[in-house]
């Protein structure tokens, strides 16, 4: 079967809202277009994508990369279904760089994303001396925009199925300022934050801030016809 993704339009100058790109093939939600968009306005440069939390291969954000459009690639996940192609590491922030050394990740490459659940913020924090132009990571939307905090570091955590995991947005705005990027919304959904580098972001995408960029849970129980997202935990996030 063959798999197109095709834009609904493609307005000239800043892009403002990353909805109308939406669009799924092997992502979980609409973020195969949005990825696609992005690229098509800042271009690639060696097509290597690193992704972490990608389950057992058949949804995630670098798929269709890697499958439609022959990006060289490192998958890494550990769970039980961990497919042939991805490394079965877990990732943490005390390993992260010491991973991306062993399997001869480019100091600048095209996209990271990031989705593991839990130390999500803590890891993209310790990455040092790589560049991806592009970061996708899941976001905590739970958490009102207006607040910065995640979980606490523990490098043996995993999600509980509680809505205990990742960082809220303002976390990871604050973050990628700090690191050099800028935020350029989510998707629909509530589930993935996109950012860029600051250096490649030029005049294609409005930068946001989280209170702009926000989507709230498009997943959980339903409350008079709103998503909840994730069952709220006993523990509570630290403010970072």
């Amino acid at each position: 079967m063959k798999f197109r993704l095709i834009w609904p339009f493609l307005e000239k100058g800043e892009i403002d809202d990353l909805k109308p790109f939406e669009q799924r093939v092997y992502s979980q939600n609409g973020e195969d277009g949005i990825i696609k968009i992005i690229f098509y306005n800042i271009g690639t440069t060696n097509k290597f994508c690193v992704e972490f939390g990608v389950g057992d291969g058949k949804e995630n954000n670098t798929r269709y990369l890697i499958e439609r459009k022959g990006w060289n690639f490192l998958q890494m996940d550990f769970g039980p279904r961990t497919p042939p192609n991805a490394k079965k590491e877990f990732v943490t922030a005390d390993n992260i760089n010491d991973l991306f050394k062993k399997y001869i990740v480019p100091k600048e490459f095209d996209l990271l994303s990031i989705d593991i659940d839990s130390n999500d913020y803590w890891v993209w924090k310790a990455i040092k001396n790589y560049l991806p132009r592009v970061v996708v990571i899941e976001y905590n939307a739970s958490i009102p925009p207006d607040q910065a905090k995640t979980i606490e570091y523990d490098p043996k955590a995993g999600w509980d199925g509680t809505d205990y995991f990742g960082a809220s947005l303002l976390a990871l705005e604050k973050l990628g300022k700090e690191k050099g990027y800028s935020l350029i919304g989510c998707d629909s959904k509530g589930i993935n934050a996109f950012f860029i580098r600051n250096d490649v972001l030029k005049n294609y995408f409005v930068a946001k801030s989280a209170i702009k960029a926000y989507r709230p849970p498009g997943y959980g129980r339903k409350l008079r016809g709103k998503h909840q997202g994730h069952p709220p935990s006993e523990r509570k996030m630290i403010s970072v």
